[in-house]
C-alpha cells in the first residue's frame, strides 16, 4: 500500500483518485461551511474537506489528533491510540 510520503507527492487529483479507489470512508462531519470525510488509507487517516456551495473537494490534511475537530471523530467511532 501506499506510504503518506508517496501519498502527499502525488498530485491533488492523484490523491483524489487514491482515496476513492483504494481507502475507505470512516465517517462524516459538517465543520463550518464543509463536509468533512475521515478515510483510512493504508495505515493512515486523512480527512477531506468538501465544499457544498462550490459543488468541489477542497482540500486533504492528514488527522491532526491535536485539533479540537478530533473530539468530533472520537464522540463517535473508537480510533487506534497510535495515531
Amino acid at each position: 500500500m501506499i506510504s503518506f510520503r508517496d501519498f502527499q507527492d502525488q498530485s491533488f487529483d492523484k490523491q483524489i483518485g487514491l482515496l476513492f479507489e483504494h481507502g475507505s470512508c470512516v465517517m462524516s462531519i459538517r465543520y463550518y461551511g464543509y463536509k468533512v470525510n475521515l478515510y483510512l488509507l493504508g495505515n493512515f487517516y486523512l480527512e477531506v474537506f468538501y465544499n457544498h456551495k462550490k459543488d468541489m473537494i477542497e482540500k486533504i490534511i492528514p488527522l491532526d489528533v491535536r485539533h479540537s475537530r478530533f473530539t468530533f471523530y472520537t464522540d463517535q467511532i473508537h480510533l487506534p491510540d497510535t495515531l
